[in-house]
C-alpha cells in the first residue's frame, strides 16, 4: 500500500514537472529593452555608415563627383520632397513591386504543390525551375520589351519570371522537409487530397514556403529595379529604378546615392514590416520562440 502511495506521488510529481516545463512565461517587454535591443543597433549602424562615409569625404580619397557628400544626397531627397515627387516615386515602384509578387505568390503556390507532390511534373519541370532561379532576371527584360512593349505588363512579367520560380522551390524544400509520418496520421484523420494539402502539408511546410517567398520577394524587387533601369519610357512613369539611371545620364552622383539608398530602404522595410513579423509568428506557433 505505502508502496503504492509512493509511485502515485512519484508520477504526481513528474506531471507537474512537465507541466512546467510546457508552461512559458508571458510577460511583455519593457520599452526600454525594446529600445536598447532591436531600435538602438541598427540606429548606430546608420550613424556609424554616415560617419565613415563622411570620413571618406573629408579625407578626399576621391573626386567630389565621385564620392559626394552625405549632406548633399540629403539636399536631393529635401528638393524632392519639396517638389512633391519622393513618395510618388518610392510608391510607383513600391505598387508594382507588391502587385508582381501578389501575382507571383498565386501562380507559384500552386506550381510549387504541383511539383512537391506530383513525380512526373517534379522529373519534367522542377530541373527547369531550378534553372530559371539562377538565370539573372535581367535577361528577362530584352524579350518582354519585344513581346509586350514599354508599359506595365512588361514590368510584371520580368518580375514573375524572376520570383515564380524562387516561390514554386521554396514551397517544394518546404514539402519535401515534413515527416511523412504526419501526412499519414493526417490521411487516417481523414484529411486527403485537396483537404490534406491545405490543412496537413501546407501547414507543416510553411518555414520552406515563407523563406521561399522571402527569396520570391528579393528577386521580385530585383527584377523591377533592372526592368526600370533599362525599359525607359515616360508612360511608364519615374520609379526608383528610373530615377537611378536618370542621375547616371545627367552625371548626378547625390541623385544615384540617394536612388540606391532608397532601394535598399524599401527592401529593409518590406522585410521588417512583413516578414520578420511572419517568421515570429511562425516560430511562435511551433514554440520555438517565447512569447514577449
Amino acid at each position: 500500500m505505502a508502496s503504492t502511495d509512493i509511485k502515485t506521488d512519484d508520477l504526481a510529481g513528474l506531471e507537474a514537472g512537465l507541466d512546467a516545463l510546457d508552461a512559458v512565461q508571458v510577460r511583455r517587454t519593457p520599452v526600454r529593452e525594446v529600445l536598447v535591443g532591436k531600435v538602438l543597433p541598427p540606429l548606430l549602424a546608420v550613424v556609424l555608415v554616415v560617419a565613415a562615409w563622411q570620413l571618406l569625404v573629408t579625407a578626399q580619397v576621391t573626386e567630389d563627383y565621385k564620392l559626394p557628400p552625405p549632406s548633399a544626397v540629403w539636399d536631393s531627397a529635401v528638393d524632392m520632397w519639396l517638389q512633391g515627387t519622393l513618395l510618388e516615386v518610392i510608391w510607383t515602384s513600391v505598387s508594382r513591386g507588391l502587385l508582381g509578387f501578389l501575382l507571383a505568390v498565386a501562380l507559384g503556390t500552386p506550381l510549387g504543390l504541383l511539383v512537391a507532390r506530383v513525380k512526373f511534373v517534379r522529373s519534367a519541370i522542377g530541373p527547369i525551375l531550378s534553372g530559371l532561379q539562377s538565370l539573372p532576371s535581367v535577361a528577362w527584360v530584352a524579350p518582354a520589351v519585344i513581346w509586350l512593349g514599354l508599359n506595365d505588363k512588361m514590368m510584371y512579367a520580368v518580375i514573375l519570371l524572376g520570383a515564380v520560380p524562387s516561390i514554386a522551390n521554396g514551397l517544394v524544400s518546404g514539402v519535401d522537409q515534413v515527416p511523412p509520418l504526419v501526412i499519414r496520421a493526417g490521411r487516417t484523420l481523414g484529411a486527403t487530397g485537396l483537404r490534406g494539402t491545405w490543412h496537413i502539408v501546407l501547414p507543416a511546410a510553411l518555414p520552406g514556403y515563407l523563406a521561399g517567398l522571402k527569396q520570391g520577394w528579393a528577386f521580385s524587387w530585383r527584377s523591377l529595379m533592372a526592368a526600370e533601369i533599362i525599359a525607359s519610357s515616360p508612360d511608364l512613369g519615374l520609379g526608383l529604378g528610373q530615377l537611378l539611371e536618370n542621375g547616371r545620364n545627367n552625371f548626378d552622383m547625390p541623385g544615384i546615392f540617394l536612388s540606391i539608398l532608397l532601394i535598399l530602404f524599401v527592401g529593409i522595410a518590406i522585410d521588417l514590416l512583413i516578414f520578420s513579423p511572419l517568421e515570429r509568428w511562425v516560430l511562435r506557433s511551433r514554440g520555438l520562440l517565447v512569447k514577449s
